[in-house]
């Protein structure tokens, strides 16, 4: 079974916590990974680009411009052709839902595969507890300053911590996420992710 230190506020050991191997030492299967991160991706597109694919669509008259014979012109049949500009667009992109689904299992496999990545490449800390007393960015650059954190950091947090939240809001490379919401995309995303030990055992929960 994998162990990691538990650290506190100044990155001072005051422990170590066991892993879960089912979630944090199973095998990595890279394909689920970036299937999971196309899905997330997909479902965020908007999908809204659009054209005018059919004449009923165009404004405009549909009368033929001139007759079919006798002018030595080509012949046509509507000023509204994709020919003619102002006319309608062949094959061009409407609204749709880029989004897919993905077998609930294959999921959960693809995100035991992440965090199991970030504690092999030792990319993932435990910490007792996280409390800001007040929501101000410059609280939330102290702890980073504190426990030695990258540019790009993660926190995942048992339940909303809103101080945190707030604190870290002007940050644009540092995100925190409850235990419900840690996906694929943002564990691959971030170069350091710090847990705390409440939320470590709502991941052990949620993915067993």
């Amino acid at each position: 079974m994998p162990q990691l230190d538990l650290l506190d506020g100044k990155n001072n050991k005051v422990g170590s916590v066991d892993m879960d191997p089912v979630v944090f030492d199973t095998k990595v299967n890279n394909h689920l990974m970036k299937q999971c991160v196309v899905l997330q991706q997909a479902a965020r597109r908007l999908g809204t680009a659009s054209t005018k694919s059919s004449y009923g669509q165009l404004s405009g008259s549909g009368k033929k411009p001139w007759r079919q014979k006798g002018t030595g012109r080509a012949r046509v049949g509507k000023t509204r052709s994709a020919l003619w500009r102002g006319g309608l667009t062949i094959f061009g992109p409407t609204p749709r839902d880029y989004s897919f689904k993905m077998n609930k299992k294959a999921r959960r496999q693809a995100l035991r595969s992440a965090l199991t990545e970030c504690v092999q490449g030792s990319h993932f800390s435990v910490i007792d507890k996280i409390v800001l007393d007040n929501p101000k960015t410059k609280e939330a650059v102290g702890v980073i300053k504190a426990l030695g954190l990258p540019e790009k950091t993660l926190f995942i947090t048992a339940e909303k911590n809103k101080n945190l939240e707030l604190a870290v809001r002007n940050l644009p490379t540092v995100n925190v996420l409850p235990v419900e919401g840690v996906n694929v995309y943002d564990l691959l995303l971030h170069e350091r992710v710090v847990c705390t030990s409440e939320a470590l055992r709502g991941l052990e929960e949620r993915l067993k």
